[in-house]
């Protein structure tokens, strides 16, 4: 959580807006995956989420889903996710990584026994789709006596009610989504920075945004406004256009890219 945090606030020292990159796990295979994400780390993302293969994504769109079915079909799972970070820990990269899914591999290997693997293996934060604000004790508290966080989702449809409900989580960031619906199918749409406000009075939280941010222009544009800019399927379609030689610089190419965007 601390490493999380920093990060964002070394972003606003340096007058930017945080780059959150996600990537998908064992996308193609488990050993290219992580040759990607440390290509990531290295070409300037400030936070990785690593997001895990699931059967069943109901919040992706069909970039991530795809790149789930890959995942899967390579044998990507949660165990193989959590070591994914211990070995890029093994590796030297020091970047926050949030992993990123859904709840019921964690809830079939228990959450005991899913906050223990996670801070050994380096985890910083949990993000779980399918779990809202309201119900997120169940994970968070497990989380929390292993130093691990976890990310709040608030979408434009979040009532004041349950925004108040962030101070309780104390997260090192607050994910906004930019739309309703799944995520690379729309282009992000414009958010009103005194809502941005809101959630980080509500939070005492930076705010990053994502959902439809696909072009170094896009992210910029949010960057003006947001402490941190979530890209998603933009990545993961570039994994998939090359091949698995290839694909660590094509992401490093891009994330460098949308790095340089991140100045205000």
């Amino acid at each position: 959580m601390t490493r999380l945090r920093a990060a964002f606030d070394r972003a606003a020292a340096e007058k930017r807006a945080a780059l959150v990159a996600y990537l998908t796990f064992a996308d193609p295979d488990p050993q290219t995956s992580i040759a990607v994400i440390e290509a990531a780390c290295r070409a300037g993302a400030d936070v990785i989420e690593l997001g895990v293969p699931f059967s069943d994504p109901s919040a992706d769109g069909p970039s991530i889903q795809r790149a789930m079915e890959r995942a899967l079909l390579a044998g990507g799972s949660l165990p193989g996710a959590i070591e994914a970070v211990a070995e890029l820990r093994r590796r030297g990269v020091a970047t926050p990584i949030v992993l990123f899914g859904y709840y019921n591999p964690i809830f079939v290997m228990g959450q005991g026994a899913f906050a223990a693997r996670a801070a050994k293996a380096g985890i910083d934060a949990v993000l779980t789709v399918d779990l809202p604000i309201d119900e997120l004790a169940e994970l968070a508290q497990p989380l929390a006596e292993h130093g691990i966080a976890v990310i709040p989702l608030v979408a434009p449809t979040s009532t004041a009610e349950r925004i108040a409900r962030l101070a309780t989580l104390r997260a090192p960031f607050v994910y906004y989504i930019s739309l309703t619906g799944v995520t690379g199918v729309r282009a992000a749409a414009p958010v009103d920075p005194a809502r941005l406000d809101q959630i980080r009075q509500a939070s005492s939280a930076p705010v990053a945004v994502g959902f439809g941010i696909r072009t170094a222009a896009d992210a910029a544009r949010f960057a003006a406004i947001a402490d941190g800019v979530v890209v998603g399927s933009a990545l993961v379609d570039r994994v998939a256009e090359a091949s698995a030689s290839e694909a660590p610089t094509r992401v490093a190419t891009f994330v460098g890219e949308l790095a340089r965007a991140m100045a205000r």
